[in-house]
């Protein structure tokens, strides 16, 4: 029986790709670490790129690659999330926050906090804090706009990252989550458990000419509103409009201060 005929010297389809793979390997192990692994994967690259033949990949590592990848993703998602609600983590935020450019709506920051979690965690323990904590992010991260995201600022504070949308969009959404987390029912957690936020929100609009805010302004000007809500008598969103400090939510029937 006679084969086709074969070019000599002409590498299979797969042996072109044993180079880069052994180099995928090194990179992946170089990024966990593992320092003499990775040398060992870029010293068979370096041979067989001089070799005057390349052998067949091996369909071990073509499995390797595939497993390294997959750990590799696996553990810089753990690294930007919190562990114990499972939302981003301040780590991640302040990267986005720096990366964000928006040209078409500019980017909103609401920051959220819990009102008398102390109190919380006093009453009914911290078991019961953690499961409020967890469910409140749930809670905040229903409905959020394309590219909107929540992380955990710190403690019982969270942050909604709302990029490409204007400050009525924003508010919308920010007094949706004080609401839905007010209307939950509590009492299916523990009986006598009531919980509420209260909010701050600020709007930047980008591009235009307009001077860009830094994250840790825009952060601090949030804070700032967050405190207003909370001397309005808690479980309220603040916002300013122009020079103007405006509040809604439950005791925010003033709408101005």
């Amino acid at each position: 029986m006679q084969h086709p005929a074969r070019h000599v010297g002409a590498p299979d389809v797969d042996e072109s790709r044993l180079v880069e793979l052994h180099q995928s390997i090194a990179d992946l192990l170089a990024s966990r670490g593992q320092w003499r692994q990775a040398y060992e994967h870029l010293r068979h690259a370096l041979n067989l790129a001089t070799a005057e033949r390349t052998p067949r990949v091996p369909e071990q590592y073509r499995l390797e690659v595939a497993r390294l990848r997959r750990e590799h993703a696996e553990a810089r998602e753990q690294s930007i999330r919190d562990a114990l609600t499972a939302s981003y983590n301040r780590r991640y935020l302040d990267q986005k926050m720096l990366e964000t450019v928006d040209d078409d709506g500019g980017l909103a920051v609401a920051l959220v906090d819990l009102d008398w979690f102390k109190q919380v965690n006093d009453t009914f323990g911290h078991v019961v804090g953690d499961r409020v904590l967890q469910q409140v992010v749930e809670l905040l991260q229903v409905a959020l706009p394309d590219g909107g995201f929540c992380a955990r600022y710190g403690g019982e504070e969270f942050v909604l990252m709302l990029p490409g949308v204007d400050l009525a969009t924003a508010i919308t959404v920010a007094e949706a989550a004080r609401a839905r987390i007010e209307r939950f029912p509590w009492s299916t957690i523990v009986r006598g458990l009531r919980v509420t936020v209260s909010i701050g929100v600020t709007h930047q609009n980008s591009g235009g000419g307009r001077a860009i805010i830094e994250p840790e302004q825009q952060l601090r000007r949030a804070d700032g509103l967050l405190y207003t809500a909370k001397q309005s008598g808690r479980n309220a969103v603040a916002y300013r409009v122009g020079s103007e400090v405006r509040l809604s939510g439950a005791p925010g029937r003033r709408r101005q201060r």
